[in-house]
């Protein structure tokens, strides 16, 4: 059946594209027949926009072939199928060349074309994203129908293991999700503690102060960070920086396990950077450099310009690059489970082992799962309240981000 599905995307594509050359190089004799006549017979649409709408509408025909002889004919020969393929692709190009005249709009229907794909390629996105709502509302639900909603808010303890038996005393489970949500934040406020302030300064210096030459290196070798695979991150956090946050702390007197929140927000820090940085560069970049030679001639200096003019005018930009960063960092799974453990601990203390969001959702359907109990459902309500609490935090920095942008305009 491969081989089959390869054939007929090759008679597909085969056929579509010698529709093209054919007609638009048909199409060009005509154009050049015709110099000769009067401005208003001349052609309405130049030879590729005639050779494309042929294209695209054998490209159509072709599937609409395929489609109906596999689909609707499930019991037909694949020879035939294909011999009917060719059979409307020649046809439909010969009768091209009938519409190559003057005022024939070839290009008025490439151009609507080209729209309805892009209409539809709208469409997909947000059906998508309808879907995604509607399944974690839907499950949500259901988790909510066994589980009160206060509780689930409220609750200060979270031990999902449930009853497997009627005899099971005491394994009723417990789903309050204080404890996770607060390790979320907890680690993520210690990524952008860490990444926040480096990223924007190494933005600063390869835009305002590094020479070409020293940007030409140190920025390819800083965005090298976000093509590590989150797993070796984890690793490092696990191997090397939680054990020596452990060691440090022991030498000033202090107990601090291997997996901490410090280590796992530290590692995730360094993870970050590179979105922060880039970004941040190419929006102090694209200020445009008016401003900071009027800056100058003011009498301003140099880093008086940077944090009046440039900064000013780079801070929405800033604002989304930050608030990318937090996205990041909020779903990020390997590096918490590796530096940062599974207990889900209500503490404020980053020198302690915490959980996170993500990480209990990977835990609640990891294996064999069956979606009718408290335990599985959980994931889908611990999903659906991440994904409220990201949109809050997508409208307050839209809200930021268009007061700045008013005062600065």
């Amino acid at each position: 059946m491969g081989s089959m599905t390869l054939l007929f995307l090759t008679i597909v594509i085969a056929t579509s594209v010698a529709t093209f050359l054919f007609v638009r190089h048909s199409a060009r004799g005509r154009v050049l027949a015709t110099t000769g006549t009067r401005l208003d017979q001349r052609f309405h649409s130049q030879p590729t926009y005639h050779g494309l709408f042929s294209g695209g509408v054998v490209a159509f025909l072709t599937l609409s072939t395929w489609a109906l002889g596999a689909y609707v004919l499930p019991l037909a020969n694949y020879a035939i199928i294909a011999i009917a393929m060719l059979v409307a692709a020649g046809i439909f190009a010969s009768l091209s060349l009938r519409l190559i005249h003057p005022n024939f709009r070839a290009r008025n229907f490439v151009e609507i074309f080209i729209k309805a794909g892009l209409i539809l390629c709208s469409v997909l996105a947000v059906l998508t994203t309808l879907g995604i709502i509607l399944s974690l509302l839907f499950e949500s639900l259901r988790f909510f129908d066994q589980v009160p909603v206060l509780d689930f808010l409220t609750g200060l303890q979270w031990s999902p293991q449930t009853a497997l038996r009627a005899d099971q005393a005491g394994q009723s489970g417990a789903f309050g999700a204080v404890p996770i949500f607060a390790g979320t934040f907890l680690v993520m406020a210690v990524a952008i503690f860490i990444a926040a302030p480096i990223g924007l300064m190494i933005a600063i210096y390869l835009s305002e102060y590094a020479s070409k030459k020293t940007r030409a290196i140190v920025k390819p070798a800083i965005e090298i960070l976000a093509g590590v695979p989150t797993v070796v991150y984890g690793f490092f956090a696990l191997l090397t920086v939680g054990p020596t946050i452990r060691a440090f702390a022991e030498s000033l007197g202090f107990a601090v396990p291997t997996q901490s929140a410090i280590a796992a927000g530290s590692v995730m820090g360094v993870m970050i950077i590179p979105f922060i940085s880039s970004l941040s560069d190419d929006v102090i970049n694209a200020v445009p450099q008016s401003l900071r030679d009027g800056s100058y001639a003011l009498g301003a200096t140099k880093s008086e310009t940077m944090k009046q003019v440039v900064f000013a005018g780079a801070l929405p930009g800033i604002i989304g690059a930050l608030l990318l960063a937090v996205s990041r960092a909020i779903g990020e799974t390997m590096i918490v489970v590796m530096a940062a453990g599974r207990a889900a601990n209500l503490t404020g203390n980053p020198f302690e082992a915490v959980t996170t969001v993500t990480v209990q959702i990977v835990a609640l359907l990891t294996g064999d799962q069956e979606f009718d109990s408290p335990k599985t459902l959980a994931a889908f309500a611990l999903g659906l309240v991440l994904f409220l609490i990201t949109l809050v935090l997508n409208i307050i920095a839209l809200m930021v981000v268009r007061k700045y942008r008013e005062r600065y305009e």
